[in-house]
């Protein structure tokens, strides 16, 4: 969804409608109060709470550091694991290292997102499925869509992809089309949705809470490996 919808992916949009509703119809099939941990009711779920100005601003500086961090730190790794050749920035070694640093810090910033809005936590995203039941819905996963999508949207719109990126040659991107569509791919996306109505987790969070909750991670890891196989 991050990367789909922005490219204005047909395919995208269409597993995105899919998983939501079935998520969205399990979550209220399955806990028909509707109310969670992040959410028991007493006040409506989509009040808002305000950090206090110590936490906004350490808040703040976490992640404007995060995020000079990832612009910066990657270009020196590459720079310091580059010969004294010209054109350094183009040479396999120079790209690798540049390219892992960028993926770590994209995965930490993911990582700090989760956790520091509590889409971590899975009652706060299945408050977010109790939607049309204004008392127990909580609405903060839709800010995914005005600062996830959003800014990749404009981004992606603006530039496009004939620039290669940083420490790559070239963009990898998906071919299919929305007329690739099948009974597989919706078996999938439905399948994603009933997983996600159930237990407020999605791959990336679940990754996050498994180094919290080792136990639960093994397990959660064991279904996933089994999916994917009987997927295969």
């Amino acid at each position: 969804m991050l990367c789909g919808l922005p490219r204005l992916s047909g395919r995208s949009a269409v597993a995105t409608a899919i998983f939501f509703t079935v998520a969205l119809l399990t979550h209220h099939l399955v806990h028909p109060s509707l109310y969670t941990d992040a959410c028991p009711g007493g006040i409506p779920c989509y009040t808002p709470v305000y950090p206090s100005a110590a936490t906004g601003l350490s808040l703040t500086l976490l992640a404007g550091g995060a995020i000079l961090a990832a612009r910066t730190i990657p270009y020196l790794i590459a720079d310091a694991t580059t010969s004294n050749a010209a054109g350094s920035k183009t040479q396999p070694g120079s790209q690798d290292a540049g390219r892992t640093a960028t993926q770590f810090f994209s995965g930490l910033l993911f990582a700090l997102g989760l956790q520091v809005s509590g889409m971590a936590h899975p009652a706060k995203v299945t408050s977010f499925l109790s939607f049309p039941v204004l008392n127990a819905w909580d609405p903060s996963l839709a800010l995914v869509i005005v600062f996830g999508v959003l800014p990749n949207l404009i981004m992606i719109q603006r530039k496009g992809f004939a620039e290669p990126p940083a420490f790559k040659t070239a963009f990898e991107l998906p071919t299919k089309t929305v007329k690739d569509v099948d009974v597989r791919f919706v078996a999938g996306a439905a399948a994603f949705g009933v997983g996600w109505g159930l237990t407020g987790t999605c791959p990336g969070p679940a990754v996050l809470r498994a180094f919290a909750q080792p136990v639960w991670g093994l397990m959660w890891m064991g279904g996933f490996w089994l999916g994917v196989r009987v997927a295969a």
